[in-house]
């Protein structure tokens, strides 16, 4: 696959290092003036060097996209100066990284690309990226959060050698950094090691220099310019660390899991129905702001590596669903239930799946009236039925389950055979042995059915 990282320093070198060794294709970018202070294992030093050798991979400088295509034909990766990666509109990647580990998000959107990772603090699965990785040094270092967000940034490093604070050198006035050590130098406590702004930076402990930013480098007071490594190994500061390949074992976990089932699941939304209880069309109800139609029209929108499809007779909402990229299913008799929308849903699906020469493994069906369901919850329904072939998927609070429910292939015959105002509860019902929960947070699944239900919305 083709996949985008933002940020090129030592940690999205350590990603890169993993999904180049998988296979994909890379290409990174960042800012004008990269700040790595581990810059002989960062691909950010091509930049200002135009070629960085880390392992057994090599960065060059991209200035357009006709030099990156041609890095990318030489097997090599390419790194372009694009601080707002407007690179996106011509490289279309599969997947975006976001690796700038500014520990906020700086404008990455879980629409940018089929697939987003967010990783470090900043980021939430399911709103502003399909998952985010842990950055943390500890126990859950690494790990894939599919819902939710990685620890927060507390501002203290992480403990290395039996050191945290003391590990890092900071700049000890605003002005250009004049490094007196270089990487792989031995150092004392109360060495100088760099003067910046004319002000000498001293050593506050001893070991070895793992990181030092550049020379000629403009920086301010206070900010990290290089670390110390009390273990003391040269080998240390020229290969990739134990913290960047568990952070790139994560993002390998969750690209591998977009990757193997991208394409097999059809997600339809069923967007047809009369409204008989709530007195008018509740579709068009507004919570939060937005009409329900349209929030459950921009959860699809997060999962673009998935044919989405909308069923509905409504003329507003189909205008919605095609601006958003979904399919639409024309139901015309929604007095004879929610079973045709479904298997008119399903038919298409299945039709257009067949068509491409990839046939489903499942379909998830949603509905419009669940405001405050989460598209991180559509996500591990998924996840869940990937990994449990041959199942039905559904959300659960409590004791109540209720959609969205994905259906594996096997119970596609049976979803075709319903009649009337009846969807799948009573296939459900009798193949309980085969449902799979996955929970979800209180109020997740609560269904607007009568205006009153609005004010508990």
């Amino acid at each position: 696959m083709k996949i985008l990282i933002k940020g090129a320093g030592d940690l999205a070198t350590g990603i890169a290092s993993r999904l180049y060794g998988a296979g994909h294709q890379i290409m990174m970018t960042d800012i004008a003036v990269p700040l790595t202070v581990r810059r002989l294992v960062a691909f950010s030093r091509a930049v200002y060097e135009g070629e960085a050798v880390v392992e057994d991979m090599t960065a060059r400088l991209a200035k357009n996209q006709e030099e990156a295509e041609e890095i990318m034909e030489q097997g090599d990766i390419p790194v372009i100066v694009d601080p707002k990666a407007e690179c996106i509109q011509w490289f279309q990647p599969d997947v975006i990284v976001d690796a700038i580990l500014a520990k906020r998000n700086l404008g990455t959107k879980i629409t940018d690309a089929p697939f987003v990772i967010g990783v470090g603090p900043g980021f939430t699965a399911g709103e502003d990226c399909n998952c985010v990785v842990e950055t943390k040094r500890g126990h859950t270092l690494g790990n894939v959060i599919w819902d939710g967000s990685a620890i927060p940034n507390t501002g203290v490093p992480g403990n290395v050698g039996g050191y945290s604070i003391e590990r890092l050198i900071k700049a000890s006035a605003d002005g250009v950094i004049e490094p007196k050590a270089v990487i792989g130098d031995l150092v004392r406590k109360g060495q100088i090691v760099a003067i910046t702004g004319g002000e000498p930076v001293y050593a506050l402990m001893d070991g070895i220099v793992r990181g030092m930013l550049q020379p000629g480098v403009q920086v301010t007071k206070g900010l990290k310019i290089g670390d110390i490594d009390a273990r003391a190994k040269q080998e240390h500061c020229r290969t990739i660390s134990d913290k960047a390949r568990a952070i790139g074992g994560g993002v390998l976990d969750a690209v591998c899991s977009y990757e193997k089932s991208r394409g097999k699941y059809a997600l339809i939304l069923l967007a047809a129905g009369q409204s008989v209880r709530f007195g008018s069309d509740k579709l068009k109800a507004v919570v939060e702001g937005e009409a329900m139609y349209e929030s459950a029209i921009s959860r699809f929108e997060a999962f673009q590596g998935f044919k989405s499809y909308v069923v509905t007779g409504k003329e507003e909402i189909t205008l919605s669903a095609e601006s958003a990229g979904c399919t639409v299913v024309c139901n015309k008799e929604p007095e004879k239930g929610i079973s045709l929308s479904v298997k008119l849903g399903l038919t298409k699906a299945i039709e257009d799946a067949d068509e491409n020469g990839t046939p489903l493994r499942g379909v998830l069906f949603s509905v419009c009236d669940q405001p405050r369901l989460k598209k991180s919850t559509i996500q591990r329904i998924i996840n869940t039925a990937f990994h449990n072939p041959g199942k039905i998927v559904c959300a659960g609070e409590g004791t109540r389950n209720g959609n969205p429910v994905l259906w594996d292939k096997r119970f596609f015959d049976k979803l075709l055979e319903l009649d009337g105002d009846i969807g799948g509860k009573k296939i459900l019902k009798e193949n309980l042995d085969s449902l799979k929960i996955v929970p979800v947070q209180a109020g997740e699944l609560q269904d607007i059915d009568r205006k009153e239900d609005l004010g508990t919305a």
